[in-house]
């Protein structure tokens, strides 16, 4: 299978942005990353991705681009278990990975807590989550 992170992967909608953090979704943390989920039914692909980076941990664009563009690397190559686990659910998600550390970290770091935060997703998905409700 093609591991690629396409447009409609990435989470751009400002009302389900909204909804993602106003309160009703769940979170945890896996440091240095903070997770944050909300099943959505509005949405066309399984999972839907945001990445964040602080202004107030690194000053430089160029810092916080190079920890996004390893957020999301991370995210591309371990994505497929949860895509298979919210398809055999028909559950939608919309996922947000919020950096804590103000310090730079070694890709490999970033992809060993990306698999944990995966594996925790599909364990609390799996677990009964409710479905949403087809109205």
């Amino acid at each position: 299978m093609v591991n690629r992170l396409r447009k409609p992967e990435r989470l751009s909608r400002k009302k389900i942005i909204e909804k993602l953090f106003a309160g009703g979704s769940r979170s945890f943390s896996i440091f240095p990353l903070r997770v944050v989920w909300l099943p959505v039914e509005e949405l066309n692909v399984q999972a839907s991705l945001l990445v964040s980076v602080s202004k107030r941990r690194f000053k430089r664009a160029v810092k916080r681009n190079r920890v996004k563009r390893q957020i999301r690397e991370a995210y591309r190559l371990n994505k497929q278990p949860l895509l298979e686990a919210l398809a055999e659910k028909d559950l939608r998600l919309a996922l947000a990975f919020i950096y804590l550390s103000d310090e730079l970290v070694d890709s490999t770091v970033i992809a060993e807590k990306m698999k944990i935060a995966l594996v925790r997703i599909v364990e609390k998905v799996s677990a009964g989550q409710p479905a949403p409700s087809a109205e």
